[in-house]
């Protein structure tokens, strides 16, 4: 069957260097050629062949290094054929120049706040990481590179700083303005120069669809394409270490519980390959909010799309087809094309045991972060939120003994107004949100309307 090659490769002990499409319609390459392309050719979605596993005694041996040499060690083992092993390790120095908190809860429970990077994001993680990979891949090549990304909320400012001022490459970051936070819309609209934000009259999906369309648009060929959204490979790897990071630090050897608030789903997708390398995960608690076509997917095995996707506060999960969710089926040993029609199931059985899923209201959303703060102190963002409930209703149904990670995805101060309505004020902003006030704003509108994106993209990168 057409497609079927990568379900059977997992185990196998092929190149892990080497990256296929979910679909299974076009040749396997390098990292370098899958991280420029971004979308597959068959519009399908990178992943390696194989999974590296880690080596008896490997996550004990990380437990006292640092962030930095951790995220280098997993790296390693998909990437040094493109990026040598002492070239990863000054990447990822100059990448991950902060702080990566685990707070204790109590005693099994553990938020980790991946919110201290420069726009107080998890995306930080991904974006500088891209940023390092694609700065160095482009230095002896001719010609820009025009990266184009859609965004929901935190992947655009993340994206666009990671790639600020790097010679050689242009940023268009494409934004629904009515679904994304006013700090949020600044961290993309401030910047300028080689960053060009546009404001698109729709939904995520809406600008999600605008630049999948564009990488398969032969008319732009002589325009060079690529993605720092989740479809994009570089995005997934670097997200696979804080899982990593977490487990070392708390259970290197077992078991280990992560609820991850899940939109397009690449986040997820950075702990499912954690889990496939041997960290020692007991389950993956998958919390969305009421865009919720995978955990009702889960329960009846029927995958529905959600068109057009619900607006939630949890803006960043706002995702009526998550395009990481063909990764899943793969893993599984299924095939999702990027329509969102099923080709083949995927084991029902084994994503079920691995994975177990929630869907949250806005209303469950607030009312868990008052009472995480009321009753612990906990300060949780709607994203974050999402995961603790659902953390929270998993531990209720299913009882267990291993020690439990929920994501913190943003920095409360993200979202000042919704945080002072409902606890009473509003939480500190760290600087590089406190002084995005002082800044002027510029950006684009347009309609949610392919020839309009075709010509502005003519209109900007033709050569």
């Amino acid at each position: 069957m057409a497609g079927s090659t990568l379900a059977i490769v997992w185990e196998t002990g092929m190149d892990p260097m080497l990256y296929a499409s979910t679909n299974g319609q076009t040749p396997k390459v390098g990292l370098a050629q899958a991280l420029m392309q971004g979308q597959a050719p068959d519009k399908g979605l990178y992943l390696p062949v194989a999974i590296p596993r880690f080596a008896p005694g490997e996550l004990r041996s990380l437990r006292d290094r640092s962030y930095p040499e951790i995220a280098a060690a997993v790296l390693a083992k998909f990437a040094s054929r493109t990026f040598p092993p002492e070239t990863l390790e000054v990447m990822c120095r100059e990448a991950y120049d902060f702080d990566v908190p685990i707070e204790r809860v109590d005693d099994r429970r553990h938020v980790l706040r991946l919110d201290r990077g420069p726009t107080a994001s998890f995306k930080d993680f991904a974006g500088r990481m891209m940023g390092q990979m694609f700065g160095r891949l482009r230095r002896d090549t001719p010609g820009r590179l025009v990266i184009l990304t859609a965004t929901s909320g935190d992947t655009g400012s993340a994206v666009a700083h990671a790639f600020y001022r790097i010679p050689k490459i242009e940023v268009m970051v494409l934004f629904p303005p009515a679904e994304v936070s006013p700090r949020q819309r600044k961290q993309m609209t401030t910047l300028g120069e080689n960053i060009t934000a546009v404001g698109v009259e729709g939904k995520f999906d809406d600008c999600q669809a605008l630049v999948k369309q564009a990488f398969t648009d032969p008319t732009l060929a002589g325009v060079q394409l690529t993605s720092a959204n989740s479809i994009n490979i570089g995005r997934l790897l670097p997200q696979i270490v804080y899982y990593v990071y977490a487990a070392v630090r708390l259970a290197p050897e077992g078991p280990i519980l992560f609820s991850v608030p899940s939109g397009n789903f690449g986040n997820m997708m950075g702990a499912l390959l954690a889990a496939r390398m041997g960290v020692p995960v007991e389950r993956i608690i998958v919390a969305t909010n009421r865009n919720d076509e995978v955990p009702r997917f889960m329960e009846t095995g029927r995958y529905e799309k959600i068109v057009p996707s619900r607006h939630c506060i949890s803006n960043a999960m706002n995702v009526g087809h998550p395009s990481n969710f063909a990764r899943v089926f793969s893993l599984f040993g299924g095939w999702l094309d990027e329509t969102g029609t099923v080709r083949r199931m995927p084991d029902m059985e084994g994503m079920r045991e691995l994975l177990w899923a929630s869907s949250v209201s806005d209303e469950e959303t607030r009312e868990t972060i008052r009472r995480a703060w009321q009753e612990r102190r906990l300060l949780l963002e709607p994203h974050g939120a999402v995961g603790w409930l659902g953390l929270e209703r998993y531990l209720g149904a299913h009882p267990s003994s291993a020690v439990a990670v929920c994501v913190e995805t943003a920095h409360p101060a993200k979202f000042p107004e919704e945080i002072e309505r409902l606890l009473g004020f509003t939480p500190e902003a760290p600087p590089s949100l406190a002084e995005l006030e002082q800044k002027d704003e510029r950006f684009l509108t347009m309609p949610a309307d392919y020839g309009a994106f075709h010509r502005l993209i003519l209109d900007t990168y033709r050569p």
